[in-house]
């Protein structure tokens, strides 16, 4: 009997994760626990266990971060409790002074541009003026003093050059294509059009150093988003990568000129093409390194260090420091080094085909004693605007662990794979995208990997609502489900979105239905769980964030109380200081205490005792004990 991996070692705090290297090369910085709770920290580069924690939440955790250009502070976000309205800190690495950069009550501010040419200052978006449109200002970071740049008259964003310019804004209309636009003296004019079926995949990235050239992923005029060149003095466009199977991933510019020098494309894995000779030799060392799925974390501003993290199904986020020079990598350590020598699974990447001919990357991880056929766990990603890939998951090797295989399917409307595979998802949120996952589930008892009468589905946001929607549409073939913060009402959805999403509302609509037609209406209400809640037969556990700005509570509410109704029983699990997920330890873990116990009861498979420590602190309510 393989033995069971602690619930802590996979979803209590790492150790340490998120290194990155100052732009000097002089520090770094990572995210470890400081009392508990997740803090930024930061050391010398030659001197490590000088460490000392920058940030001291006791609360939430911290650990979105970016060193300054001028070599003195470290900026971080922080929100309360979940509810996504961040402001902007500085820290003085010097002092150790923190202060907050937006001291504005309810808004959100998000940094835009650290510049190597204004060093002394940071570009932020803060809807302070209009909550639903993001003003852009410039701020110095040493005395905290703010400047507007622009005001944002209804645009979904800006691209600014070093010299914190604005040089073009990005426009949403109402078609769902997106346009990018030029100042015009006091107006803009269009520049360059991205219609509906292009807009969600393509756009515009970056400019170079020079701001004579732009940077484009574009699928116009073919399936998958290639990166492009366009001098903006002539027109002129060159197609500087492309791929048949896959999107344009990760793009890694030259630190000067912002030149793209390599790229990155994820079908089923992960592979790095070089466009500079320069980087020739470095990728060949690092793909010699067993380094998995790998990728650059961070640079320095000479280029001359980098950041680089393993991503493997058995490794866990080990991050080293490269030497491109000596050719050298330094260790900084797992992101869970209580994982080492612990038993876990490998993971598998399948091509599944759909029912009317599509291909679903997909991935499999089995028990290590598997014997086939057994219980399986559908796992449905979020978004559904993003994908799932090839590395180590703490939700498979849990599921693996306890006698379950894992399967995560990359259905219709998921990213990376060309927009008719992603707009192949428009209108079809439960209808053809719910189709794929069933499919997955026929492949998987096909291949004598699935028991069907012990199959569950489990998720998050459109994870959660493809739960809801699997169980009302399909009451047979599942044998419970996990829906965490799932909407499940589409109108309430569509209508309570965050205010500063308005400027995507038009994508939101092609991909769901317009609330405000009587054909968008029809369609919701179809398409809503909550109005089948009566077909429901299998166990269900509903688990929400109090906070979450863009899945309100309202929508868990509704479900249960549908289910109340018609007498159907539901665990409801209320979580009041969370947002669209659950961040904080003690909550993941009395969730994952529940989960477990829920799937072992409803599955058969194992389930480690819930230990004393992983029901104290937190703050979960059952509403509903079903």
């Amino acid at each position: 009997m393989v033995d069971l991996i602690p619930r802590a070692h996979l979803f209590g705090n790492p150790t340490r994760y998120g290194h990155q290297i100052s732009p000097d090369g002089r520090r770094l910085g990572w995210v470890a626990p400081h009392e508990g709770v997740l803090n930024i920290w930061s050391a010398p580069i030659d001197d490590l266990d000088a460490a000392v924690p920058v940030t001291t939440d006791r609360r939430r955790g911290i650990d979105a971060y970016a060193f300054a250009y001028d070599g003195r502070h470290l900026l971080y976000v922080q929100d309360a409790d979940g509810d996504e309205n961040h402001h902007l800190y500085a820290v003085d690495l010097t002092t150790g002074e923190r202060r907050d950069l937006t001291p504005i009550p309810g808004i959100a501010a998000a940094i835009v541009g650290l510049s190597r040419i204004v060093r002394d200052r940071v570009l932020v978006a803060i809807n302070d003026r209009d909550p639903r449109f993001h003003d852009l200002h410039s701020i110095d970071l040493a005395t905290g003093e703010r400047s507007l740049v622009i005001e944002n008259p209804g645009f979904a964003g800006f691209l600014i050059d070093e010299r914190y310019a604005v040089r073009f804004a990005f426009r949403n209309l109402p078609d769902g294509s997106s346009q990018l636009i030029a100042p015009d003296g006091a107006n803009w004019k269009p520049w360059l059009t991205f219609p509906p079926e292009d807009a969600r995949v393509s756009g515009a990235e970056n400019l170079d150093a020079a701001g004579t050239a732009l940077f484009c992923r574009d699928s116009r005029g073919r399936n998958t988003a290639a990166l492009t060149r366009i001098d903006l003095a002539t027109g002129e466009t060159r197609v500087l990568a492309a791929h048949e199977e896959a999107d344009i991933g990760a793009v890694l510019q030259d630190a000067e000129t912002h030149e793209p020098v390599a790229y990155s494309v994820t079908h089923a894995r992960k592979s790095w093409h070089v466009l500079d000779p320069r980087l020739t030799d470095d990728f060949a060392f690092l793909e010699t390194q067993g380094l998995g799925d790998w990728y650059p974390a961070s640079r320095t501003e000479d280029d001359a260090l980098w950041i680089v993290v393993a991503r493997a199904d058995t490794r866990v986020g080990e991050a080293a420091i490269y030497d491109r020079q000596a050719k050298t990598l330094r260790s900084l350590g797992s992101a869970r080094p209580e994982l080492e020598g612990a038993p876990l699974a490998p993971m598998s990447p399948a091509i599944i085909r759909s029912r009317d001919g599509l291909d679903l990357v997909s991935y499999l991880s089995r028990p290590l004693d598997a014997q086939a056929p057994g219980p399986l766990v559908l796992l449905v990603h979020g978004g559904p605007w993003a994908r799932d890939s090839f590395g180590f998951d703490g939700l498979h090797q849990w599921l693996a662990n306890r006698g379950y295989a894992a399967l995560s399917v990359n259905f219709r409307s998921s990213t990376g794979f060309g927009k008719a595979f992603l707009n192949a998802g428009d209108r079809e949120w439960g209808q053809r995208m719910d189709d794929d996952l069933s499919d997955a589930v026929a492949w998987a008892v096909a291949q004598g990997v699935a028991d069907p009468a012990r199959v569950a589905i489990m998720g998050g946001s459109y994870g959660g609502y493809a739960t809801l929607m699997a169980l009302t549409r399909n009451p047979g073939s599942y044998a419970c489900g996990i829906d965490l913060v799932g909407p499940a009402n589409l109108e309430t959805l569509v209508r309570t979105i965050p205010p500063y999403w308005e400027a995507m509302r038009a994508q939101l609509h092609r991909a769901i239905g317009d609330p405000d037609t009587e054909e968008g209406m029809a369609l919701i209400r179809e398409r809503s769980p909550v109005y089948f809640a009566d077909r429901i037969k299998a166990p269900l556990l509903i688990v929400q964030g109090a906070n979450d700005p863009r899945v309100k509570q309202a929508e868990s509410d509704q479900m249960v109380a549908a289910m109340e109704r018609g007498g159907i029983p539901v665990t409801y699990l209320l979580f009041p200081d969370e947002g669209h997920g659950l961040v904080r330890p003690a909550n993941r873990l009395a969730f994952f205490a529940r989960a477990e116990e829920f799937l072992a009861r409803h599955l058969g498979g194992r389930c480690e005792p819930i230990r004393e420590d992983e029901s104290a602190g937190t703050s979960m309510q059952v509403v509903r004990e079903g």
